[in-house]
């Protein structure tokens, strides 16, 4: 019995505080949101008349459409989306919490990525606030540069993201395709990149991941960055710790396929031989993570520019600057990183590539970036880059792509025809004292319910 006097709670008290709490907040919220959204949608069609110069009664017309497409929106929200509403068409992506399918809704016909993740596994390795961060991220980011997610919910078993599908693949498969690119490709695509990470930027968020297997290519071979399941921003709810010291990591917990360091050759065809099976493990690869991230005592924005460097270094030269036989192995060099970013000599390289590498693979203080993207936007390399209408230009790289369906650009996985209800027998029942935290997770996009026939591809 507690002494007289103390105000302790139980943890169980603790957990019903907190949940009522967080379900208050999101409550409140939610309506707040869903008003602003509501008057962004109708200033978005009122500017849209004016530049139009619609005469009065079209303008009316228009407006009583938009009206009765509010009233449809506020009626599917309430409608309850789960997995019965998707047509399992093939598994395109496989990691250590789920899994990404190909889906088609079966009342619109729309094609889908579905990003499922195992709700027991979030909780048992603390991934809660990073796929809190990347649902709310999703949300928030209504720009070209952001794969667009229509849909979130979730059952007893797993968080389910729905987003859209981009058949032109990762730029991971790009880069395996091709030896090197040409300074004129690498200049694209780097430079695509750039918009797409300040675009999160502006919204507070830290991705932290940015590697070539979370920079997906659409239909027409343009950017648009994906997976914020490390992503960090302001809220503190995007706050736990993620990263452990490689320094002391186990070596079954990495893939450790041995990486030949004889020649640049034999360097690039080992990389590209180990590069799938380190994207689809537990782990990943640190190859692409800043020094800072990995001391966990602070680090900025200019985190996600050190990555980029890394990509720009990979597409000229063929493998990232710090791979190695083991990930602690490049985690030691990637920690050492002023002996060990050399580039090697039988590669030659322009000096304008090389300095733009060299400014953003550099001390956090001294970055590229550092003083806002504009900084980076004005290196030499990227003379002649026309920033404000590069999406609407051809890609680089064109990308084939045969149908709304078409995985060619996709890595192979068995079991492609698993059905819903085995997805569900897979994942382990949560315990349900525990499922609170999972709360608010449910999203729909006004676009994704109240749209018939194609989705815009911006």
């Amino acid at each position: 019995m507690a002494a007289p006097g103390n105000t302790a709670m139980s943890g169980h008290t603790l957990d019903k505080v907190t949940k009522a709490k967080v379900t208050i907040e999101t409550f409140y919220s939610n309506l707040m949101n869903q008003q602003l959204e509501r008057e962004e949608r109708m200033s978005l069609l009122e500017k849209t008349m004016n530049n139009e110069e619609l005469p009065t009664d079209e303008r009316d017309r228009r407006r009583e459409q938009h009206a009765l497409k509010e009233t449809e929106f506020l009626r599917l929200k309430r409608t309850r989306l789960g997995l019965g509403d998707f047509e399992m068409l093939k598994v395109i992506g496989r990691g250590a919490f789920g899994e990404v399918h190909l889906v088609q809704k079966k009342d619109t016909g729309h094609i889908y990525a579905m990003k499922m993740l195992r709700k027991k596994d979030m909780m048992d390795k603390e991934q809660v606030a990073h796929v809190r961060a990347e649902r709310d991220i999703l949300v928030q980011a209504e720009n070209p540069w952001v794969v667009k997610m229509f849909y979130s919910f979730q059952d007893t078993y797993n968080l389910y993201l729905i987003m859209e599908f981009l058949p032109g693949g990762d730029m991971m498969t790009l880069l395996m395709k091709y030896d090197t690119l040409t300074e004129e490709q690498t200049q694209f695509y780097v430079a695509e990149a750039i918009l797409a990470i300040d675009s999160i930027h502006q919204l507070d968020f830290i991705h932290r991941d940015i590697k070539p297997d979370n920079l997906l290519l659409d239909d027409r071979g343009h950017v648009k960055l994906s997976d914020f399941g490390l992503c960090t921003g302001l809220k503190k709810a995007h706050s736990t710790d993620y990263y452990r010291d490689l320094s002391r990591a186990e070596p079954r917990d990495f893939a450790s396929k041995p990486l030949s360091l004889h020649d640049s050759r034999r360097k690039a065809e080992t990389w590209k031989s180990k590069r799938r099976q380190l994207a689809y493990s537990t782990v990943g690869t640190p190859d692409y993570i800043a020094p800072e991230v990995f001391h966990q005592a602070g680090y900025t924005k200019t985190c996600d520019w050190w990555s980029l460097g890394v990509i720009m270094y990979e597409c000229l030269i063929g493998y990232p600057p710090f791979c190695s036989e083991s990930p602690q192995e490049t985690y030691h060099k990637v920690m050492h990183w002023q002996t060990h970013l050399v580039f090697p000599p039988e590669l030659p390289i322009s000096d304008i590539a090389r300095d733009l590498i060299l400014s953003l693979c550099a001390e956090a203080d001294r970055r590229l970036g550092i003083d806002g993207v504009q900084t980076i936007r004005n290196h030499k390399f990227f003379r002649g880059v026309d920033w404000e209408h590069i999406r609407d230009r051809p890609a680089a790289i064109p990308v084939q792509v045969k149908s709304l369906t078409d995985t060619s650009n996709f890595d192979e996985f068995p079991d492609s025809d698993i059905k819903p209800e085995q997805l569900q027998q897979q994942g382990k029942e949560m315990d349900e004292s525990k499922d609170w935290v999972f709360i608010n997770y449910t999203y729909k996009r006004f676009e994704g319910l109240t749209q018939r026939g194609l989705l815009p591809n911006r």
